[in-house]
């Protein structure tokens, strides 16, 4: 049985997020936000170290984030953006809430 989350080392936590952080599309994660569990991630902030605050609970943290906009709900009006563009986000689970981020568009 693995740790839990909570009880691994900054480097072990680090890892164990980098590996469950995807792209997905905005589309599929629309239950998510119908239950209000989406958090939107500044770009100019490193996701997996929003997560991993998130996981250490680190409330003042996320009290800087949150007064400076940096980390917020996903409006209605970004959601609806993503939506109609079929956009890819950026996006690690820290139960019940999924972190995501705008991921920058992919080029052929």
């Amino acid at each position: 049985m693995s740790k839990d989350r909570r009880q691994l080392t900054d480097d072990e936590l680090n890892a164990v997020l980098n590996t469950e952080t995807a792209r997905i599309n905005w589309l599929e994660l629309q239950p998510h936000f119908a239950r209000g569990q989406v958090i939107q991630v500044d770009a100019e902030l490193d996701l997996v170290a929003v997560a991993k605050e998130l996981v250490r609970d680190n409330k003042a943290q996320f009290e800087t984030w949150t007064e400076r906009g940096q980390v917020a709900g996903v409006s209605n009006e970004q959601a609806q953006a993503w939506y109609d563009q079929k956009a890819d986000v950026w996006a690690v689970v820290v139960a019940p809430w999924v972190l995501v981020q705008t991921a920058a568009p992919t080029t052929h």
